[in-house]
């Protein structure tokens, strides 16, 4: 670390900066608006009060308490609202309309867990959230669509898997075609094997809904493909449609 040199016993005394002002601490609730649009982040006690609030909701799942799940379906945070839906799920004691409100809630992340409770909601039309603005929603509801085998919503499903610009909403409406199984999705399907590694994969399972020398081509073609689980799939498959000798 240099030394500081001597100051010369006939050089002008240096001028005293000012100290810098204190850091300014953000407002606390109550203490006036803040200043930017934004809402403040939440405290560590609020945190801990939203941690609490879902798993209370979660644990009347487990406890088979309904008002006590029910109780929590208007939590002002989302993540509450989704872990009592899924605690009503649970019990099988959800209602038409909890689902209808869970599924326009203005929080992705409700709708998305509504679509990923498909299993336990098997009435439910989950089309509509295909035309979702959120892709973490339209990639949740195009499994939702394959987990109902919803037919309504294959047409759709193939816009998708096309041309939808975020790789996991494509990958999710070829796998919800192929668990369909119509014969509308087909050429999405096949048109699919060009597409990324991880999509030609999900493709090349789908193909196992369908049958046809086209279907058989395809997968013949995939033994030269560049990504060895492509290939491994399509071998498997091509073995499956053999049969025993």
């Amino acid at each position: 670390m240099p030394r500081s040199l001597p100051r010369s016993p006939d050089a002008p005394e240096s001028p005293r900066l000012p100290s810098p002002p204190p850091p300014t601490t953000p407002r606390s609730a109550g203490a006036g608006p803040v200043a930017s649009g934004a809402p403040p982040a939440p405290d560590g006690a609020s945190r801990l009060a939203a941690a609490r609030r879902r798993g209370e909701a979660a644990l009347a799942g487990l406890l088979g308490d309904e008002d006590a799940a029910r109780g929590h379906l208007l939590d002002e945070l989302g993540a509450v609202r989704a872990a009592a839906l899924a605690a009503l799920c649970r019990l099988g004691r959800a209602r038409p309309d909890d689902v209808a409100a869970a599924l326009a809630d203005p929080d992705p992340d409700v709708r998305r867990n509504a679509c990923e409770l498909a299993a336990s909601l098997p009435a439910t039309d989950f089309a509509p959230l295909l035309e979702d603005a959120e892709p973490e929603v339209i990639e949740a509801a195009a499994f939702a669509c394959g987990e109902a085998g919803d037919r309504r919503s294959v047409a759709r499903l193939a816009t998708l898997a096309g041309s939808h610009p975020d790789p996991l909403c494509r990958e999710s409406a070829v796998a919800a075609l192929g668990a369909i199984g119509d014969e509308g999705g087909r050429r999405a399907v096949l048109e699919a094997l060009g597409d990324i590694p991880a999509i030609r994969r999900r493709a090349v399972v789908a193909l196992a809904a369908f049958e046809g020398e086209d279907v058989a081509a395809a997968l013949r073609a995939r033994l030269a493909d560049r990504d060895w689980q492509v290939r491994q799939a399509a071998e498997d498959l091509l073995a499956a449609g053999e049969g025993p000798e």
